[in-house]
């Protein structure tokens, strides 16, 4: 009717009034209900009165990032609830010990590793021994002062390092009356009493640290 050609037409886009109240109840109900998407965030809304559909509540979702936590996978269970051990549960004291490497840097950047070890009864922790390299005879003369003091234990629970499968740990374990309990690759919440005190004992003293082997054994 003006005489203009359609290409020089372009939308302004309008900022509906109640647009910022809207974010602000959707950001709210996203954090409340933290399992919830767009979909049923809309429910909510529309029960508290307000006049939307999901198609303006996804783009409000997408503009402030908002999104649904993933599923985390199933874990195994160490045991089962009616007592039958699936993987052996600490019954006693001295019953069952743990020990697993931490690592961290000093201020300098070099690694240090630090051996930590605990009895999985009582969640003490027997001993924790900080080194550069940590090398299978460090773990025997740090298990043997252990043992020493407080008896020998009836197993002892770790990863599949090779400070902890070398022959004469297993041997050693094996003469003086321990038996090796070896974790399943990549699994490590099935020695979860020491990770969790690694974790814990790293944050309490302010260092930073990391999983993994290192490469200097």
């Amino acid at each position: 009717m003006v005489g203009q050609l359609r290409s020089t037409q372009r939308y302004q886009a309008t900022v509906p009034d109640d647009e910022e109240a809207l974010s602000e109840d959707i950001v709210r109900l996203a954090t409340k209900f933290g399992r919830y998407g767009y979909r049923r965030i809309t429910a909510l809304l529309q029960i508290q009165g307000w006049p939307v559909n999901h198609k303006r509540v996804e783009r409000i979702w997408r503009r402030e990032g908002l999104k649904v936590p993933s599923k985390q996978p199933k874990r195994a269970r160490l045991w089962l609830n009616d007592g039958s051990c699936l993987r052996l549960r600490p019954a006693r004291k001295n019953h069952v010990w743990a020990y697993d490497f931490v690592l961290t840097r000093t201020h300098d950047g070099k690694p240090v590793r630090m051996l930590a070890v605990i009895d999985e009864y009582t969640r003490e922790c027997l001993a924790i021994r900080a080194g550069r390299h940590i090398r299978s005879d460090d773990v025997l003369d740090c298990l043997s002062e252990l043992m020493v003091q407080r008896g020998v234990p009836e197993h002892i629970r770790s990863d599949n390092g090779p400070e902890f499968t070398a022959k004469a740990v297993r041997q050693w374990l094996g003469r003086v009356g321990a038996r090796t309990l070896y974790i399943e690759p990549g699994s490590p919440w099935e020695n979860g009493y020491v990770e969790s005190f690694n974790g814990k004992f790293m944050a309490s003293s302010g260092m930073s640290s990391w999983t993994g082997r290192s490469s200097t054994h």
